[in-house]
């Protein structure tokens, strides 16, 4: 049959479709690095997985599988089991110290956080209207903000302002104030990713607190994502649910997400959860599409049981902790010995925030002062089988930053390192 003039998708469908195809990270995860049968694939150090402690999570998880009939059923209903809530507001309440304790009707559990994040945006702004976001992010942050709910990303520029002082609140301000005067339209958020993806580090708590005093100014959310809340190496975290909100921010307008893909290492159990207080509105929302982000019955098993035995997970954290820290260690040694600049400051999370472009100018002054070198240096890395983050993709303000993810066996980094060094000599 001869095909007909016109288009076949959506218009949306369409653009996301676009844009997919220029999303390398599907193609380096079907092309994946193995000494045996892939020797030559893709070393990867781009994608957000902690597998330090991959072996002891196993053997834990692989004891768990006597899975109950109730879960091969819709159970409880789609924001999570009432067993699994009550396990996460436990565990959490333990560990991120929230001023009140954590109540399983808080919580609205999603198959991972990227869900969670698209239902923020979806139930607090309209179609057009804008969610803050700080350069560099998360970039994926993009498209689960905006791909279906139509909310429009506003990137916050800091300039040589420390994004994570008090200096840095008035540039949130600046880009609200500049987009609703060029758009009509209102900013209806603010997005955190706290500790921070891709600079490793976390907000003081006076900062959070100028950041809630701005909300209220305006009225608009602060959506803290604390995935990486327990990712710590230095004891700096301050959740959002820890600070006093009385006087600050209306607890209608906080809002904290969290999941098992970062700090238990399991990107693959897919289960997030939105944490808030003091809105039964926003609940009811979420009820209503709940069933789009339906957790698997075994993912909600296993989860709940890790989170129930207090003993395995404060092992695990402490442990997680330590071996981060000297994943950290060994890569700035690394980066150090072969004159590669980072962004300092680094206590939290997978990742150093390095700058692959001022070393690869260093070594080929040919290149010119002016001339942008971040796609070069991208299109040797991928030429030596390595796959780091293009810091283009994080909204980098500058040219020739990348993400190196740390957390892999040392083995298996060093290999990335190395070659990440033969790209740029080269």
């Amino acid at each position: 049959m001869a095909h007909q003039d016109g288009p076949v998708l959506s218009r949306r469908a369409h653009n996301a479709s676009t844009e997919a195809s220029k999303n390398l990270m599907w193609d380096i995860l079907t092309d994946a690095w193995c000494p045996t049968s892939n020797p030559g694939g893709y070393v990867n150090v781009g994608v957000a997985e902690n597998a330090l402690m991959h072996n002891e999570l196993l053997q834990y998880l692989n004891q768990k599988l006597d899975l109950p009939a109730e879960y091969l059923t819709y159970n409880d209903g789609g924001g999570g089991s009432i067993r699994l809530r009550r396990a996460i507001a436990q565990f959490l309440t333990r560990h991120l110290n929230p001023v009140t304790p954590l109540d399983l009707d808080h919580l609205v559990v999603t198959n991972g956080v990227s869900p969670a994040i698209e239902h923020v945006s979806w139930a607090f702004a309209d179609p057009g209207e804008g969610i803050l976001l700080g350069r560099p992010y998360y970039g994926t942050f993009i498209p689960d903000l905006s791909t279906r709910p139509g909310t429009a990303v506003v990137p916050v520029s800091f300039d040589e302002v420390d994004p994570f002082c008090i200096e840095a609140v008035s540039k949130y301000e600046d880009a609200l104030l500049t987009f609703q005067k060029s758009t009509g339209k209102k900013v209806r958020g603010l997005m955190l990713c706290h500790p921070h993806n891709p600079l490793g580090r976390c907000y003081p708590r006076e900062v959070l607190i100028e950041l809630m005093r701005l909300c209220q100014k305006y009225q608009i959310h602060l959506i803290s994502d604390e995935i990486y809340a327990l990712s710590v190496f230095e004891n700096q975290f301050k959740s959002a649910l820890s600070i006093d909100l009385n006087g600050i921010v209306d607890p209608r307008l906080v809002h904290v997400l969290w999941g098992m893909s970062k700090d238990f290492g399991a990107n693959g159990i897919r289960l997030g959860v939105i944490i808030s207080q003091s809105n039964l509105d926003f609940h009811w929302a979420l009820r209503a599409i709940s069933l789009y982000s339906y957790s698997s019955g075994i993912a909600d098993h296993l989860a709940a049981a890790m989170l129930e035995d207090n003993a395995f997970t404060e092992g695990y954290i402490k442990e997680n902790q330590k071996r981060l820290s000297e994943s950290y260690a060994y890569a700035v040694g690394f980066l150090k010995s072969h004159q590669i600049e980072y962004a300092t400051g680094c206590n939290a999370a997978f990742f150093l925030w390095v700058d692959l472009g001022k070393r690869y100018r260093d070594l080929h002054p040919e290149v010119s002062a002016d001339e942008e070198v971040g796609e070069q240096v991208m299109e040797r890395l991928l030429k030596a089988k390595v796959f780091l983050a293009s810091g283009a993709l994080f909204g980098s303000e500058r040219d020739g930053w990348f993400r190196i993810v740390f957390t892999q066996p040392r083995a298996y980094l060093e290999m990335a390192l190395t070659r990440i060094v033969a790209a740029l000599e080269g």
